[in-house]
């Protein structure tokens, strides 16, 4: 007897929500004042709905463990997925530095705000935090599981709806606005090409719906709901970015904006403006829990995800190896080391905002490599294997899936190429360490998975597996 599909439209629009929506990603949408609802909306349509509607498909023609690993590995080959699934992994290491620092500087606002701008704070809280993370992932993910809950409902979604509701009270009380409502304004200037740096992190914060794709052979009647979840999900996620963005551009000048802190600064400035500046340390508590659950959830899923690879024969044994309770131990301890060198950053770059933008470019940049293989997946397989049977197949046929991807696709490499020009708003120090970070950052990072591939051995195979390498 056959299963029964156990999510509905409402279970998986959470899924999404939970996936992407946060409030850390709306500071960088900020420095765009009024045009950042047009960026937004660029990176509605160029990136997240073909990211959206590609992955549904190859995930419910391809079920199996290892998600783009395997969507990757069956259109262009084993070399070409473990890259995949190894920027899946490492995007998120370099990612991790930037949202412990958010942690940190929200934290900081509980007992001393001045705090947020020191970059020894950060760089101690980051490290601290992340080991201590891991550490308690490595007992298995029951016991962060009760985590990730509460954060996502007490520290995300409240905080955020904090912001816009004090953001709509004080532009409807008349008060200052560092931004000026026009018709005009809503539109983003394309022509100056350094002024288009943030959309890199405005399409960042629209990553991650590959994850919940796996869900979408568990939805009922997947060809009519499970694009209605998506285009839910969008528009709860767009609606809700635009007046977050909107509500901090609102109180906070352009210039001053923090990428760190800049979501606390705004609700510092709120609180404190309505006479609530007593409930300031909860939030930022809140706040820091919210992120904190996330963090939770990323730091064992894509450790696990490589684990697929491993049992391929990408890994050498030392890397395969679990602990009792099915974490791969090894391949955490790794990551937290990678981080902690990672975090160094930021004691080199002039301010804790360029700090957390070269590590933002770099992580979008990994991220994203891997999102222009999957979308070339997508038509790949549409050809090579359009026999395979999708319980979700994007509509009008092969056309349908080239105007997807391409959008995708468009987005995607246009994103890669503008994080190279840094924002005019930000000090990043030395331009040329700036542009060496990310050009060897992404080099290295891409290249070590082919060096690893190169080097496999028969002896790579776990004991209990049948197959030979390629």
């Amino acid at each position: 007897m056959a299963k029964p599909k156990s999510l509905n439209i409402f279970l998986l629009t959470m899924i999404n929500l939970a996936t992407i929506l946060s409030i850390r990603n709306w500071p960088v949408a900020a420095e765009y004042g009024l045009a950042s609802v047009g960026f937004l909306l660029l990176a509605l349509f160029f990136f997240f709905i073909p990211a959206a509607l590609i992955s549904a498909e190859l995930a419910t023609g391809w079920p199996q463990k290892g998600g783009v690993f395997v969507w990757v590995k069956e259109a262009m080959g084993p070399r070409l997925g473990f890259l995949a699934i190894w920027l899946l992994w490492v995007e998120n290491v370099v990612w991790y530095p930037t949202i412990l620092s958010f942690i940190a500087a929200s934290f900081a606002y509980s007992f001393n705000p001045q705090l947020a701008d020191s970059p020894w704070y950060l760089f101690i809280m980051i490290i601290g935090i992340f080991w201590a993370v891991t550490l308690v992932n490595l007992k298995g993910m029951k016991i962060s599981g009760w985590i990730s809950t509460f954060a996502v409902i007490f520290g995300t979604l409240l905080p955020g709806l904090l912001i816009i509701i004090l953001g709509f009270t004080w532009v409807t009380n008349g008060l200052p606005s560092q931004i000026t409502f026009s018709w005009a304004g809503l539109f983003p200037d394309l022509t100056h090409v350094p002024q288009l740096a943030f959309f890199v992190g405005i399409l960042l914060s629209f990553c991650g719906i590959e994850m919940s794709a796996v869900h979408a052979k568990d939805v009922y009647q997947p060809q009519k709901n499970y694009p209605k979840a998506i285009f839910f999900s969008a528009f709860i996620i767009i609606i809700l970015t635009i007046l977050g963005t909107l509500s901090i551009a609102t109180v906070i000048p352009q210039k001053d904006i923090s990428l760190v802190s800049g979501s606390m600064e705004a609700i510092y400035q709120f609180l404190h403006s309505f006479g609530l500046h007593r409930f300031i340390p909860l939030i930022a508590v809140l706040v820091a829990i919210g992120a904190l659950g996330g963090v939770s959830t990323w730091t064992a899923g894509p450790c696990r995800g490589l684990l697929a690879a491993a049992e391929k024969g990408d890994f050498p044994p030392i890397m395969q190896k679990v602990n009792k309770n099915g974490m791969p131990v090894n391949v955490m301890i790794m990551q937290a080391i990678i981080v902690t060198c990672l975090s160094s950053v930021f004691i080199f770059m002039p301010n804790v905002s360029s700090s957390f933008w070269i590590l933002t470019v770099l992580t979008s940049q990994l991220y994203l490599i891997m999102y222009v293989l999957m979308f070339l997946s997508g038509i790949i397989l549409r050809y090579r294997q359009k026999d395979v049977v999708r319980n979700y197949k994007i509509p009008g046929k092969n056309i349908g899936m080239w105007i997807t991807a391409l959008l995708g696709l468009t987005g995607s490499l246009f994103a890669i190429i503008i994080g190279f020009f840094p924002p005019p708003e930000l000090n990043i120090g030395n331009l040329l360490f700036f542009e060496a970070f990310l050009s060897l950052g992404v080099i290295i990072f891409c290249a070590i998975p082919f060096i690893i591939y190169a080097m496999r051995t028969e002896k790579w195979l776990p004991p209990t597996s049948k197959e030979k390498l390629p």
